[in-house]
């Protein structure tokens, strides 16, 4: 329905805990992930890239993140995360709140994700490799943290031209 602006990298609001919306918010949660939908589109035209976003990155506080990729799209309303396996791997991670900077940190290779969907009904995932370290990232945002934070040491930053539109 509409195209939001995606906050930045340093805005105070993307290191806010977000809280659950209610069974009874369940038409705002619809119209989030709307927003959520063509923001990510309307970057993905602009940047290139873009699978995942999650509700704060517009500036909304609730814990909701949309996923679209391969022509999948998911909607998780109030997810819960879980590790069942300690392993992680090595990767470099970009998020549409800086575009064009990309952060090494670690991310586990597995994890379940515990959910509603849009007809509040109770789901659950299980992910591994690269959707699961999709899913970390946007479930990170939801507890206002960002990926620059998890960075493996102060040498773990790199710029990407061809996901920037300013170099």
């Amino acid at each position: 329905m509409a195209v939001r602006e995606i906050l930045l990298l340093g805005n105070e609001s993307l290191y806010e805990v977000c809280k659950e919306i209610s069974q009874s918010e369940l038409g705002k949660a619809k119209q989030i992930v709307e927003d959520l939908h063509d923001t990510m589109m309307n970057f993905r035209e602009k940047y290139g890239f873009g699978r995942a976003i999650a509700a704060p990155q517009i500036d909304e506080t609730y814990r909701i993140i949309y996923m679209n990729f391969d022509n999948t799209s998911m909607a998780f309303i109030n997810p819960k995360i879980e590790f069942f396996e300690d392993k992680k791997f090595e990767m470099w991670d970009d998020c549409m709140s800086y575009p064009g900077l990309e952060v090494k940190l670690y991310r586990y290779e597995k994890c379940r994700v515990y959910y509603k969907d849009l007809d509040w009904k109770d789901c659950v995932l299980e992910f591994e490799g690269d959707l699961s370290e999709l899913i970390q990232h946007e479930y990170d945002h939801l507890d206002g943290i960002l990926a620059v934070q998890r960075a493996i040491d102060t040498k773990s930053f790199r710029i990407n031209r061809s996901k920037s539109g300013c170099f």
